[in-house]
């Protein structure tokens, strides 16, 4: 078979621990064909979605993973799938992009995570899909009403809808001399809409990643310990990640989600859970494969290679049926 991967540069990406370098070796050890491509080389013309794609060979050195071929203009239907993992930020092109890859889903190419579903689950607000697992939680711009809602739960996590990596994420107490500026600054003045959470104090023990693979809950967390002095626990925070069997809450969780958002087309999503709230839902480049594969044996790439064959193949069989 042949997967396209939309992707970051591919110098950019350090092998030894990305998740997109996993699923494309799962993929290549059972013998499929990996092709790469950037956001920029997508484009629509004529009725048809393509894009500049080069085929990858890909090796076990994590400093030299991979040798690229030549670059060919590809109809995006030619391949049996492509894989949107490209990092935020979530702007305006990321949105163009699905609906080019929209147009591709409907020409009849298979598509994951879904470009509608990558629109509709934004990976701060999709929690409230699921309101029975949340803390106590405020989305707004307006700062009189964030300002009232750390007032009321008096230790407050802020920050924006978009972010990633634990990126202007604060937390705020209701005596912090700065909340105001803190306020101002992540809501730009009330020009950005920003996510307020009553601090779950359960951080100190871990963010806890639990992945979903095609409905699939891998049976292992990764929690990301924050750093002493830190309230993220996010890896790119300088978080430290520890892979832990799911607890019952944590199942619970994860088996909630996982039917619905393999419905709405999520072949891979991460769900956070601290304590035992759910926090974050992330789909658009979700990490922490090799992480967890590493240190528990459990190989969540080969789940994930397995899935998405397993999806191609039902596919083909409904095509066939139809003819």
């Amino acid at each position: 078979m042949d997967f396209a991967f939309i992707l970051d540069p591919l110098p950019q990406i350090k092998a030894y621990k990305d998740s997109t370098v996993a699923m494309m070796r799962a993929l290549a050890a059972r013998g499929h064909r990996v092709h790469a491509l950037l956001q920029h080389d997508l484009y629509w013309r004529d009725g048809e979605t393509r894009a500049s794609v080069r085929p990858l060979t890909l090796a076990a050195d994590d400093h030299d993973w991979y040798a690229a071929g030549e670059p060919g203009d590809r109809p995006l239907a030619g391949f049996d799938a492509v894989l949107m993992r490209k990092d935020p930020p979530f702007d305006m092109e990321y949105v163009y992009s699905t609906y080019l890859l929209e147009a591709a889903e409907a020409a009849g190419t298979l598509v994951y995570n879904r470009p509608q579903a990558l629109r509709d689950y934004n990976e701060k607000m999709s929690i409230a899909r699921f309101r029975q697992f949340t803390a106590p939680s405020l989305v707004a711009r307006d700062a009189r009403l964030i300002n009232a809602f750390i007032d009321e739960h008096r230790d407050v996590i802020v920050k924006p809808l978009d972010g990633m990596g634990g990126t202007s994420v604060f937390r705020v107490r209701h005596d912090d001399p700065n909340r105001h500026v803190i306020v101002e600054t992540v809501s730009e003045l009330g020009a950005r809409s920003v996510m307020a959470q009553r601090f779950i104090p359960e951080i100190a023990d871990g963010d806890k990643r639990i992945l979903l693979v095609a409905g699939q809950v891998v049976p292992y967390s990764l929690a990301r310990i924050p750093r002493p002095g830190e309230t993220r626990g996010n890896l790119a925070a300088g978080g430290r990640g520890v892979a832990r069997p799911l607890s019952p809450r944590d199942r619970e969780i994860g088996e909630a989600l996982a039917g619905p958002l393999w419905a709405d087309g999520m072949l891979v999503a991460g769900i956070d859970v601290i304590g035992p709230f759910l926090t974050e839902i992330n789909v658009t480049s979700p990490t922490c494969f090799v992480e967890i594969t590493e240190q528990s044996g459990f190989d969540v790439g080969a789940l994930f290679a397995d899935a998405l064959v397993g999806a191609c193949g039902a596919r083909g069989r409904e095509a066939g049926a139809r003819r």
